[in-house]
C-alpha cells in the first residue's frame, strides 16, 4: 500500500511538472491576467515580457526587459508582480474582449518563452476550478489516479 502510494506521488511530481501549461490567463472583473510559471535561469538576472499577437501583429504589454518598451497604450494599465515560487503575473486594467477571435499570449522569463492561443470568447473567469481546467495536466491526473487506485 505505501510503496504504490509512494510510486504514484513521484510519478505525479515528475509527469505534472513536465506538462502541465506555464502559462494562463484569465479575466479578472475586466482586468485580464496571465500567470508566466517560467522558471528562470539561476545565473541570470530576471528579466520579464509579456506580450500578445494576433495575425503578423505583436504588441508589447509590460517588460523589464532592455531593448524593448511597452506599447503606449497598456503604459498605464499594466503591472507585474511575482509569484511563488518562480515566475511573475500581469494584470492588465480595464481589458475589452475587443481583440480578434484567436489571440497569442506570450511571457518570456529570463529569455525562455512560454505562449498560449485562445479565442477570446472562451476567456475564463479567474477562479481555481476554471485555472485547473485550463490547464493541460488534467489527463494526466486523471490517469496518474486511475493507476493510484489499480494498484491498491
Amino acid at each position: 500500500m505505501f510503496k504504490s502510494l509512494f510510486v504514484c506521488a513521484i510519478l505525479g511530481v515528475l509527469v505534472i511538472s513536465v506538462k502541465c501549461n506555464l502559462i494562463s490567463v484569465c479575466l479578472d472583473d475586466k482586468k485580464l491576467r496571465v500567470d508566466c510559471r517560467v522558471q528562470p535561469k539561476p545565473s541570470k538576472i530576471n528579466s520579464y515580457e509579456f506580450s500578445w499577437s494576433s495575425g503578423s501583429k505583436e504588441l508589447v504589454i509590460n517588460t523589464n526587459g532592455s531593448g524593448s518598451a511597452a506599447d503606449l497604450q497598456f503604459k498605464d494599465k499594466s503591472q507585474v508582480e511575482a509569484l511563488l515560487p518562480h515566475g511573475y503575473r500581469m494584470t492588465l486594467q480595464g481589458f475589452t474582449d475587443k481583440l480578434p477571435h484567436n489571440t497569442t499570449y506570450m511571457c518570456k522569463i529570463s529569455g525562455v518563452p512560454a505562449t498560449v492561443t485562445l479565442e477570446n470568447a472562451k476567456l475564463l473567469q479567474c477562479s481555481a476550478v476554471s485555472m485547473f481546467l485550463q490547464s493541460s495536466c488534467i489527463w494526466t491526473i486523471c490517469l496518474l489516479l486511475f493507476f493510484c487506485n489499480t494498484q491498491t
